[in-house]
C-alpha cells in the first residue's frame, strides 16, 4: 500500500481531473444527453489507462533529468522509491487496459487506438529538440474528447475535433506557465521549452494567446452544437474568469502562486465546464 500512494504521487493521479471532464463532455455531446453506463465506465477506464501509462512513461524516460533538477530530485524513481522495472510492467498494464476499453467501444476506438499510444509515448520527448512541447502535451490531452466521441458514436467528426483543439490550447497554455519554474534549468540542460527559448515574460504573452485561442475555440463548440445554449456559454465566461486569474496572479518577477494556478484553477475550469455544458445538454434541453 506504501508503494500503491507513492506511486500514485509520482504520476500525479489527481490531475486526471484535467482531462476526464472533457472525456466526459464528448460522450455526452455524441450521445445527446446521457450515455449509457457501460459506455461511461470503458471511457473512464481507457482514460485512467491512458493517462496512467503516460505519466509513467514521462518519470522513466526523464528520470536522469529529475535526478539532476532540485525541483524533481525527490520524484519516486531518482529518490529510489519505486524501481524502474515496476513502473514499466505499470506502463504496459496500463496500455492494456486502454487498448481492452477502446475494443469494449467499438472497432474504430481500437483502431485508432495506436495513435493515443503513439502521441503519448512521443509527447515524453518532444522538450529534447522543439519548443513546441507544450502543445504536444495539449494534443495529449485533447484526443481525451475525441476519443470519448469515436467510442460513443464508431465515427470522427469536426465537433470534438474543434473540442479537442480547445482543450489543447489551453492544457499548452496553463503548460508554459508551469515550465517557466525550470526554465533557467533547461537551458543549462539544453532541453527546450517556450520559457527557455524566448523568455519568461514572452511565454507568459504566449500563454495568454493559447489560452484566447482555447476561449474561442470553446464559444465555436457552442455554436456549432444545437443543444448548446446559454448555461454553456455562462460557462465559458465562467472559465475565462479562471484563466483571468491565473495570468493575474503568475508573472515573470513572481512565480511563488504557480502551484495555484496550474492545479487549482484549472482544475475548476475543467469540472465548471463539463457542468455548465451537462445543465443544457441534460436539464435545460
Amino acid at each position: 500500500m506504501g508503494k500503491v500512494k507513492v506511486f500514485l504521487e509520482m504520476i500525479k493521479f489527481e490531475h486526471t481531473i484535467f482531462a476526464l471532464p472533457f472525456a466526459y463532455l464528448g460522450a455526452f455531446l455524441a450521445s445527446g444527453g446521457v450515455p449509457n453506463g457501460y459506455q461511461l465506465l470503458w471511457i473512464t477506464l481507457a482514460m485512467v489507462g491512458a493517462r496512467t501509462a503516460a505519466m509513467s512513461l514521462n518519470r522513466v524516460i526523464d528520470r536522469f533529468i529529475d535526478a539532476r533538477n532540485p525541483r524533481t530530485v525527490q520524484r519516486a524513481i531518482p529518490a529510489g522509491l519505486l524501481g524502474v522495472r515496476e513502473v514499466y510492467y505499470t506502463i504496459v498494464l496500463s496500455f492494456l487496459l486502454l487498448g481492452f476499453s477502446a475494443y469494449q467501444l467499438n472497432m474504430l476506438a481500437f483502431k485508432l487506438m495506436p495513435l493515443a499510444v503513439f502521441v503519448l509515448v512521443l509527447y515524453s520527448y518532444t522538450k529534447r529538440f522543439t519548443w513546441l512541447c507544450h502543445l504536444f502535451l495539449g494534443l495529449a490531452l485533447g484526443m481525451a474528447p475525441v476519443g470519448a466521441w469515436v467510442g460513443i458514436t464508431g465515427a470522427l467528426a469536426l465537433l470534438p475535433v474543434t473540442m479537442g483543439l480547445g482543450v489543447m490550447f489551453w492544457v499548452a497554455g496553463f503548460d508554459i506557465i508551469y515550465a517557466c519554474q525550470d526554465a533557467e534549468f533547461d537551458k543549462i540542460e539544453g532541453l527546450y521549452s517556450i520559457p527557455s527559448v524566448f523568455g519568461l515574460k514572452n511565454a507568459l504573452w504566449v500563454s495568454i494567446l493559447f489560452h484566447v485561442i482555447a476561449l474561442v475555440l470553446f464559444i465555436l463548440l457552442g455554436m456549432m452544437d444545437p443543444i448548446l445554449g446559454k448555461i454553456y456559454y455562462l460557462g465559458v465566461l465562467a472559465a475565462a474568469v479562471l484563466l483571468f486569474r491565473q495570468h493575474k496572479i503568475v508573472s515573470s518577477s513572481d512565480l511563488s502562486k504557480i502551484g495555484v494556478a496550474f492545479f487549482n484553477l484549472n482544475a475548476y475550469l475543467s469540472v465548471e465546464l463539463f457542468v455548465f455544458a451537462f445543465l443544457d445538454l441534460v436539464i435545460i434541453h
